[in-house]
């Protein structure tokens, strides 16, 4: 996780959907001081609109006058860093601006399904990879320790949550970015529980500023579609894992076991190259202290392999505690040095040359995953798959 405070990208379909799902994961995140990023994929240009004094507004006008709700609803919600997908900030580099329509969807026998015919300028329709290249556009940019959208079933199946869903995983393997799923209704509660009661007032009136698409009374609100729900109910979110979990998901058990194994992992090491360290080699008549250099490069690759691997600094601290154990014990002091590590250059080589690598491995920032913009290119080829609809 990167220094400083958190930092959580939201990717949802349509405006109000992020109150709607995640308003007061949002605002609890705000308030803890994290960085919260709001990234909207269309402007719901399609929405059923409620009250009779707004059935006059439809099309980009509706998609307009639902950006401002939009825009009302964050600003009650903290939010200070939003984007809609396909605008400049939210556009993969070196692609014009565009925008991505709103899908729409109807009710059927099994619940959401597809309009028989989209525009295809809408989100749904639109290639695959030039929406997950826009979302790892926004991923690059905010550069943020965990992204946030919908389950794989779009909490209930409207074709722009499903796609929503979709390009955002791309972008979260292809980035390493953990990526959690809102859990659908339904659906078993994940691990990550929000209790809303500390600003369920706040998402009250975030879901009040939606005019066109909710209507709030008292503790509860209704949709177009029906209703009531309860405004103060739990967000639960889940993992979706694509990988080993990380040192930080294991249980108190896992978590000690792991720290005993780094530990005697360190101890094996530092015995087996402390003992070793000394041994030369003569190239062209100079002798080459190749155990000293082999030593060193062994414990940089653990060190930095555990670091990688668990995601944590407390892993790999404990192998170089181990480490530093096993060669401090044979290292012991007698009159000219100790047998293994006797009192020459070599030696003092060895001494503090895995306690300056063991605190810069430490002490850097940023281990748990390789650099943003060095996977672009794994995201760019299948975006240029499809033809630029701009």
């Amino acid at each position: 996780m990167a220094e400083g405070p958190e930092r959580v990208l939201f990717v949802h379909a349509h405006p109000d959907d992020e109150t709607l799902a995640t308003g007061a994961t949002i605002a609890t995140l705000v308030d803890s001081g994290a960085h919260v990023t709001v990234l909207t994929c269309t402007r719901g240009e399609l929405g059923e609109v409620i009250p009779e004094s707004l059935q006059g507004l439809s099309g980009e006008a509706l998609g307009a006058y639902r950006l401002g709700e939009l825009g009302a609803a964050l600003a009650i919600l903290g939010v200070v860093d939003h984007r809609v997908l396909g605008d400049r900030n939210a556009r993969w580099e070196g692609r014009e601006p565009r925008q991505y329509l709103d899908s729409g969807m109807r009710w059927g026998a099994d619940g959401a399904e597809p309009l028989e015919s989209a525009d295809g300028r809408s989100l749904s329709a639109a290639e695959p990879g030039e929406v997950a290249a826009d979302i790892a556009a926004v991923m690059l940019a905010v550069d943020p320790d965990v992204v946030v959208s919908y389950a794989a079933d779009g909490g209930y199946g409207h074709p722009d949550h499903v796609r929503a869903h979709e390009a955002t995983r791309t972008a979260a393997e292809v980035l390493g970015v953990p990526f959690y799923v809102v859990d659908s209704e339904g659906a078993r509660r994940g691990p990550v529980v929000v209790d809303p009661a500390p600003v369920v007032d706040r998402k009250r009136r975030a879901l009040e500023a939606y005019a066109t698409q909710v209507t709030v009374t008292g503790d509860e609100y209704a949709l177009s579609s029906g209703g009531p729900k309860p405004i103060g109910a739990r967000e639960s979110f889940t993992r979706l894992r694509t990988e080993e979990p990380s040192f930080k998901d294991y249980g108190i058990v896992a978590r000690i076991v792991t720290l005993l194994i780094a530990g005697a992992l360190g101890l094996f090491a530092g015995a087996l190259l402390t003992a070793s360290h000394q041994a030369t080699v003569a190239v062209a008549g100079v002798p080459v202290p190749w155990g000293l250099v082999a030593g060193l490069l062994i414990v940089t690759a653990l060190l930095i392999g555990l670091r990688i691997v668990f995601e944590t600094r407390a892993v790999a601290l404990a192998a170089g505690v181990g480490f530093l154990g096993a060669s401090a014990l044979l290292a012991l002091q007698s009159a000219g040095g100790s047998v293994l590590v006797p009192d020459n250059a070599v030696g003092y080589a060895w001494t503090f040359g895995p306690v300056l690598v063991g605190a810069i491995v430490l002490a850097w920032p940023k281990v748990t995953r390789p650099i943003a913009r060095a996977a672009r290119s794994n995201i760019e080829e299948p975006a240029r798959k499809g033809p630029d609809p701009t």
